[in-house]
Parts: structure tokens; sequence; C-alpha cells
């Protein structure tokens, strides 16, 4: 088998494989430009067919042809249901529908070429012998999740710009995900979601408003010595046009302030008001036939009250938790997760004190015991993270939870089942239980602590 590995521990498989881990989770976050898009796709292209041509070296023909097939697919508008479906039933995952990635198709040629090398003529250098094949192997299935891998966004539901003051062209620009709009030496930004540097504490307004507030910092800082942020107090009204209508926009410095207006076929179809950015007071929008459909409340940029309309007519009305409602809530969830876990332990104590004669378990399973429960104790905690409302769905998060979870839990099952050991069967379901909540509080009180900071 370690001989049929061999061409995984190629120098172009290695290099491959380290510049695709060293852009999922450094260059695209720090240099996000067409380079660092581009590069994932590249290494993906190289590797993924050599390590299943690898394992499967009858079908070597069809994988590469699969392979070409598929990330056609993949990248295509069509693999968009695909998508919500295994996000929505496993884990979430993400791609960019780019039809310039496309491009890199002709890397499988080389990777073809450069398999068909090793094959032909195996060989293995001095430092080969130092890597083992089945870690490799291990390094690039994780690696073919975290090309795909949800990326942390902050979108804006409202439309968010930002004034520049900028002398670069508009076609020179790599950052596709934003549309830009030039005025002689003005230039302004219109962000759709910008990518952050890691997991937001829970995606709310409170999250939004503070990315933000440093939404032109970010933006200058991804154009580079081309722009150059407006003094506040300068005030600045254009009439942009977008793909979606007409937008009228007030500027104080390079933030939004003051009312905002977006025309369609001359009816207004979105009115509102901004404050330094953030979204303030009531907003209201219109379908094409000038129809009120929404209306929505702000304060200090969270929404509040949501009113959905139907002809003009309100028809439901909703209450928007703000992060303060989420703080006061959690709380609230911590303090009966704290009574659930006082409960268990007197019922613990009680059949401790009432069965002086403890259980007797054959020693095969008192070790499948300990062994077998932790992963119980999961269950049970990742049922509370459901209820609670607190379920993560990067497959990141929810492994390591688990691994987490049974690495402190299994010891602890070998000290109660070899030395304290169970007074009734029923002890087995209440320590399962304590272990569980002793878990998701202290998961519950971290939560808590990064939402109140």
């Amino acid at each position: 088998m370690q001989e049929r590995l061999r061409p995984i521990m190629s120098l172009p498989f290695i290099i491959c494989l380290g510049l695709l881990l060293l852009n999922d989770f450094y260059l695209k976050a720090v240099y996000h430009n067409i380079l660092t898009g581009k590069l994932s796709d590249l290494c993906g292209l190289f590797i993924f067919p050599i390590f299943w041509s690898v394992l499967k070296p009858k079908y070597r023909s069809q994988i590469f042809i699969a392979t070409a097939v598929f990330f056609i697919y993949w990248k295509s508008a069509y693999s968009q249901s695909f998508i919500d479906f295994f996000s929505s039933a496993f884990f979430r995952i993400e791609r960019t529908v780019d039809v310039t990635d496309l491009l890199t198709l002709p890397v499988l040629a080389l990777a073809w070429f450069s398999l068909k090398n090793d094959l032909e003529h195996p060989k293995a250098s001095a430092w080969q012998h130092k890597f083992n094949p089945y870690g490799i192997a291990a390094i690039a299935v994780f690696s073919f999740y975290s090309t795909s891998q949800p990326r942390y966004t902050q979108r804006f539901d409202q439309p968010q710009y930002v004034l520049l003051k900028s002398n670069i062209s508009v076609d020179s620009t790599d950052y596709n995900e934003f549309h830009y709009y030039k005025f002689d030496s003005l230039l302004a930004v219109k962000i759709d979601e910008i990518s952050m540097s890691q997991r937001p504490a829970k995606d709310d307004d409170y999250n939004k408003n503070a990315e933000i507030k440093n939404l032109d910092q970010s933006i200058l800082q991804m154009l580079g010595n081309e722009a150059h942020l407006i003094a506040p107090g300068t005030i600045t009204s254009l009439r942009i046009k977008t793909a979606e209508g007409e937008d009228s926009v007030r500027f104080n410095g390079g933030r939004l302030d003051g009312k905002f207006t977006r025309k369609k076929d001359g009816k207004i179809i979105i009115e509102g008001f901004y404050k330094m950015g953030l979204e303030d007071s009531l907003w209201i929008f219109r379908d094409a036939a000038g129809h009120v459909n929404r209306k929505i409340t702000f304060v200090n940029g969270e929404r509040t009250k949501i009113q959905h309309f139907k002809n003009n007519m309100p028809v439901k009305s909703e209450n928007i938790y703000t992060r303060s409602d989420t703080v006061r809530d959690k709380g609230i969830q911590i303090i009966i997760l704290i009574l659930l876990l006082a409960a268990t332990v007197f019922l613990i104590i009680r059949n401790y004190r009432q069965s002086p004669e403890k259980l007797e378990i054959q020693k095969v399973w008192k070790w499948l015991l300990c062994l077998g429960l932790p992963f119980l104790v999961w269950g049970l905690h990742f049922a509370i993270t459901l209820l609670l409302g607190d379920y993560q769905h990067d497959i990141f998060v929810m492994f390591g939870m688990a691994v987490l979870t049974y690495l402190i839990t299994c010891p602890l099952f070998f000290i109660v089942v070899f030395w304290i050991k169970f007074s009734k069967q029923i002890d087995i379901l209440w320590y399962i239980l304590l272990f569980a909540l002793c878990f998701s509080i202290w998961i519950e009180i971290n939560i808590f602590m990064e939402l109140s900071a």
C-alpha cells in the first residue's frame, strides 16, 4: 500500500498541498485578490485527481474526467441547489460562482503527466522517507474540505457605501465582490458583503454594526495607496446608478449619513436614514408597483421591529432581538442549566445514600461503559446545543467539540465506574446528563462572555 501511495509524496504534490492549505487559511484573508482566488483551484485540481487515482488506479482516466466535469458543475450556478441541501442537512459548504475559474482546468493535464511520470519512473528521494504517506493522505482529505469551508462574511441587507478620494481606474481593481462608481476624484464603493478574519460571536445586527464602524478603513486597506479617506464634516450628495436602481445618497466624510432613497422606473422602492453608516429610524420597502411590503424600525443600527404588508395593509408584525436581548436570554438559559445540574447532582447523591450496596458489573462491561458513554454525553450536549439555538454549522468546530467532550469525559467515567461505582442503573443516565450539563454550561458561559464583551 505504501508503494501505491508514493505519488502523493512527490515534490509537486507536497508543494501544491502546502500551498492549498496556506492559501485557504492565511493568504485569502490577508491578500484577497485574483491570485489567491485562483491559487486554491490550481492546487486543488492538481492534488485531487492524483489522490483518488492512487487509491483507485484502475479508474485513473475516469477520475480525471469526473474531476473536470464536477469542477465545471461546482463552479456553475446549477450546483447551488445541491449546496443548499447539503448545508442544511449536514454542514455548511460554500463556493464562489466565477466562470473565470474554469481557466484553471488545464492544470489537470499537468497532474496527469506528473502522476504518469511517478508511476512509470518510481523513485524515492531521501527526504520522502521522512514522511508518513498515511499522514499526507489524511492532510489531503482535510484540504479537500478546507477549500469549500464556509468563510466568515458579513452581509449588508440594506445598501452600504463608503466614499473615498481616489484616481484609481474602476477596471483596474481585483476586488470584484465590490462595485465601484467613479465621480471625478471621488470613488463610491458599494459593499454587499465583506470577509471577516474570525467567526462572529453571533450573526446579528450588533456584529454588522461593529463591521460598519471601520468599513472605510477596511476598504482603504484593500485598495492600498491608491485611495484616501475623506475628512469627517465634508458633506457630499450623489446619485448612483446601480443594477438595482438609482440610489440617492448623502455622505458625511466617507460614511453614509442622512436620507437614502432608491428609485426604479421612476418609483421609490426603498427609503430610510443613515447615521454615520448605521441604519436609523424607519425604513420603508416597496415593490415595483409602489406598494409598501415592509417597514423596518432601527435603533442604533439594530432592527427592533419588522412590519409586513400586503396591498399596503399590515398583515404581520414581529419584534427582533437586539444583542442586549440575546445576552439577557443567554443568562437565563445558563441559570436553567445550572438548576438542572443541581437537580441531577441531588438525584445521584440521593441514590448513593439510599443504596449503600453498589451495582455489580462485569469488568468487560465496565470498560465498554467507560469507552462508550462519552459518545452519549456528546450526543446529549449536541441536543442541548440545538435546543438553545447555538448549533455550529462548521464541521471543524463540531468535530473539535466531539473530541474535546470525549477526552474530558472518558477519564471521568473511569473514575465513576471503577471507583465511585453506580448505586442504581438509573445512575448511568444521571451521570450522562451530569457531564453533558457541565460541558454545556461551560460552553454557554463562554458564549455569554463573548456576546457581552
